[in-house]
């Protein structure tokens, strides 16, 4: 009766048929990834990649990028009480993206401002005090000179005055403590205006008005419109053949009648071992025109092999 297993001899045989077909299902092309780290409160771009033409050249295929991406966040929690922008606005560094509601916290301001002012005051009159106090010790001092009052009561007038010193010094302290509370409050002010981290457009807008928020939600997006950049990484064996300042083509298929150039502005001084690969970036040359961050885009790399 015989086996239901193959024997060796077949599966010999199988092996060294299939080998030749496995050895060529194989593919010699180099692959270059772009580096998928994206900007704070960006979506991660898809990685970029590269192939080598018939020519011997690569292009290199990914997202624009730019550097200034970032999701504004709330310092602190509250209700939004009014929107001063919207998604697609230019907005400028410093311009109020979202107004928090700080009735509260302009009620305390005031309260702890009143209260500086009064310590203030309190202050000036110790100070005047601790004047007439230290007159009076110099005069006391005079008369004892001139064995017209006793000993004991040139002490009580030394005590006296170091008394209104010591008074002064105290009061000082709580001014200071008064006004670096008021400090404290007037930055707390600060963190309910929703303020542009820098120039460029509101890409997102995460909340509503009255929504309330918790410190750390996040609020807008916020992305510059330029310098547009491109990541990537090539094998290790492109050291000296890629340096920084040379200009490169680039087009997209997003605008084919159009060409542009990019510019070396980076190649990293280090080898990464996991990969062997070295990480590149390039900028766009000129302005962006209709170009904007997120379009895939296509670096020839000519001459480099």
């Amino acid at each position: 009766m015989q086996s239901g297993r193959p024997n060796r001899f077949t599966l010999i045989l199988l092996g060294a048929t299939l080998l030749p077909w496995l050895g060529c299902s194989q593919k010699n092309a180099e692959v270059v990834a772009a580096s998928t780290s994206s900007p704070s409160g960006g979506p991660v771009p898809t990685p970029a990649s590269s192939v080598p033409t018939s020519d011997g050249s690569f292009t290199v295929s990914g997202p624009l990028i730019v550097e200034h991406q970032l999701d504004v966040l709330a310092q602190r929690e509250g209700v939004i009480a009014g929107l001063q922008s919207e998604e697609g606005a230019h907005v400028r560094t410093g311009d109020l993206l979202a107004q928090m509601d700080d009735r509260q916290l302009m009620a305390d301001l005031e309260a702890s401002r009143a209260k500086t002012r009064s310590i203030e005051a309190d202050l000036k009159n110790w100070e005047a005090e601790a004047k007439v106090m230290q007159a009076d010790y110099e005069r006391a001092q005079k008369m004892w000179d001139a064995h017209i009052i006793s000993n004991e009561q040139l002490d009580h007038a030394k005590f006296k005055a170091e008394s209104e010193t010591w008074d002064v010094r105290r009061v000082r302290e709580l001014l200071t403590d008064a006004r670096q509370s008021q400090r404290s409050l007037e930055l707390e002010l600060d963190k309910t205006r929703i303020c542009a981290p820098f120039s460029g457009v509101v890409a997102r807008r995460y909340v509503r008005e009255g929504q309330q928020v918790a410190k750390g939600d996040r609020l807008f997006w916020v992305t510059a419109e330029a310098p547009l950049q491109m990541r990537f990484t090539l094998p290790e064996k492109f050291i000296g053949r890629i340096r920084k300042g040379q200009v490169l083509p680039m087009t997209t298929p997003d605008l084919p009648e159009q060409a542009y150039k990019v510019k070396v502005l980076e190649v990293s001084p280090v080898v990464d071992p996991a990969s062997s690969t070295i990480e590149v970036t390039v900028e766009l040359e000129g302005k962006p025109g209709a170009l904007r961050p997120g379009m895939d885009a296509s670096v020839s790399l000519e001459n480099l092999r």
